[in-house]
C-alpha cells in the first residue's frame, strides 16, 4: 500500500496545478496576469513569466495527473513554487487571510504563505518518492 501515497499525492497536486494554469490563462488572461506579476512581485519579462507559470503549472500538472515523470514535473513546479514563495508570499506572513486578487489592476490582499509552503513541501515529497503506483513511467 505504501506505493499509493505517491500516487494520491501526485493526482492531488496534478489537479490543483491545473486549475492554477487554467487562472491566469483563461480567468485573469495571460495579459492580466503579467500586469500582476509585474506589479507584485517586479518581475522582469511580465509577460513571458506569465506563460512560463501557465505552462509549467498546466503540463506539470497533467504529468503528475498521468504519473508521467513525475519527478520532473514535481521539480519543475516546485521552482515556481519557490519564486512565488521568496518573491510575492513572505512578505505577507505565514497565515492565509483570504485571498483577493484583481490581476488588471495588479493587487492582492495579504494570502499568507501556508498554502505555497504545503505546496512545495508535497512537491519536494514527490521528487524523493516518485509517482508510486500506477503511474505511466515508474521512476524509483
Amino acid at each position: 500500500m505504501k506505493d499509493f501515497g505517491p500516487t494520491v499525492l501526485r493526482i492531488f497536486l496534478g489537479v490543483i496545478f491545473v486549475m492554477h494554469s487554467y487562472l491566469p490563462l483563461v480567468v485573469f488572461t495571460p495579459a492580466g496576469t503579467a500586469n500582476y506579476m509585474a506589479k507584485v512581485a517586479g518581475l522582469p519579462a511580465p509577460a513571458v513569466m506569465a506563460w512560463i507559470v501557465i505552462l509549467v503549472h498546466g503540463r506539470g500538472g497533467i504529468m503528475l495527473i498521468l504519473g508521467l515523470w513525475t519527478r520532473w514535473a514535481a521539480a519543475a513546479n516546485a521552482v515556481i513554487m519557490l519564486g512565488a514563495l521568496f518573491l510575492v508570499k513572505l512578505a505577507q506572513g505565514f497565515f492565509m487571510k483570504g485571498v483577493i486578487v484583481d490581476a488588471a489592476a495588479g493587487r492582492a490582499n495579504a494570502a499568507g504563505y501556508e498554502f505555497e509552503l504545503l505546496l512545495f513541501g508535497a512537491l519536494v515529497a514527490l521528487v524523493l518518492t516518485g509517482g508510486g503506483a500506477l503511474a505511466i513511467t515508474r521512476d524509483r
